[in-house]
Order: C-alpha cells, then structure tokens, then sequence
C-alpha cells in the first residue's frame, strides 16, 4: 500500500474532530513515552488507529502535531488559572491535571529535560508570571518573591508527584500515580499557597 497516498473523502469525513482528538492522545502519549525526536508518526497513527497520513492532513506533520498540542494545554491551563479563582485552587487544579493527563505531564517533562521537543510561543507563561504580578498588588502574594520566580517553584511542585515519583513513593510510603495522592497532595500544596497569602 502507498503509504504517501492522501487520507480518502470517506476518512476525512469520519468525526474529524474525535479523529484528531484520538491522534492528539495517542501522540501524547508517545511523545511522553520516547520523547519528540524517537517518537515516529507511523507509531502515533498506530495507537490512534489511523492512517499516518491523517497526521499531515489534520496537522502538517509531527511538529504540528506537537504543537497542537501545547496550544491545547495553554488553552485549558489559562481556563484552569483564571485571576477569579484563589492561588491555592489554581495550584490544587494543576496538581489534578497532572495526575489524571500523566501522558502530557511526560511530555512536559520531556521537553524540559531533554531539549529535543520544537519551541511553542512563551505566550502562556508570560500571561501567567503577568497574573501572578497582578495577584502580588492585591496581596495575594508576598511583595518580596519575585514572580516569575514564584511561578517556576509552583509549576515545578504542581508536577512533582509525576515528576519526583519515586522520591514521592519513599518519602511517603504512598503511590503517588494513585488519585487518593494526588488528592492529598493537592489539598497540602494548596495549604502551603494559603500559607505565603496569609504571611504576605
């Protein structure tokens, strides 16, 4: 079979939008497996069950796929931190996140330790170190933390039952993949959030 031939008018017109969700999984969760450079389309059109040649017609090719995908985390983590919601929800949520999409927080993880994953527009976190600025003049935040800061430590704690699972694991005694950890750990991060509001 020809591998370069174009996707056919009975596939484009299967629920393009559930095809292109079950792409963006199945690329998520090999990108998170393997990293961007070893993951194959051929392998991401496996797990989602299509032809590859869906990939570039959906998104261009793997770093649009890629891409696509960071714009679709942006867009829910900016829904997720809206300035209405206090810091500690906010944090609590992400911690949520992380642990019920575990193959984006590989992913996330993979980027930054690996360095082989296509740049995406530092919009996101510039709107976000933005709001934590805005939070600090309302005294929700201590004068005294440099935002950006502040913003890199949180992220860093929100992913660390993912990313520092097995030092998760020996320090508690726990599973830290399990809900009832993420849970738990939601709840004492966002505690430890209150904590900086109310010495502010």
């Amino acid at each position: 079979m020809d591998q370069r031939r174009s996707p056919s008018p009975a596939e484009r017109k299967r629920d393009p939008e559930r095809t292109r969700a079950r792409i963006m999984e199945a690329a998520a969760a090999e990108f998170g497996a393997k990293g961007y450079a070893a993951t194959r389309t051929t392998d991401i059109a496996a797990r989602a069950g299509v032809n590859k040649q869906l990939i570039s017609y959906y998104f261009g090719g793997k770093e649009g796929l890629y891409r696509e995908i960071a714009t679709s985390w942006h867009t829910e983590g900016r829904a997720m931190a809206s300035p209405d919601q206090p810091l500690d929800e906010v944090i609590a949520a992400f911690v949520m996140t992380t642990a019920h999409n575990r193959d984006q927080g590989r992913l996330w993880a993979w980027a930054n330790l690996s360095g082989d994953m296509p740049p995406v527009d530092g919009e996101f976190l510039r709107a976000q170190a933005e709001m934590f600025r805005a939070r600090q003049s309302t005294g929700e935040i201590p004068a005294d933390l440099d935002p950006n800061m502040l913003l890199l430590a949180l992220m860093a704690a929100a992913a660390a039952p993912l990313t520092l699972q097995e030092t998760a694991r020996q320090l508690t005694g726990e599973d830290p993949a399990t809900p009832e950890f993420a849970e738990k750990y939601a709840a004492q991060l966002g505690r430890l959030v209150r904590h900086l509001s109310a010495n502010g």
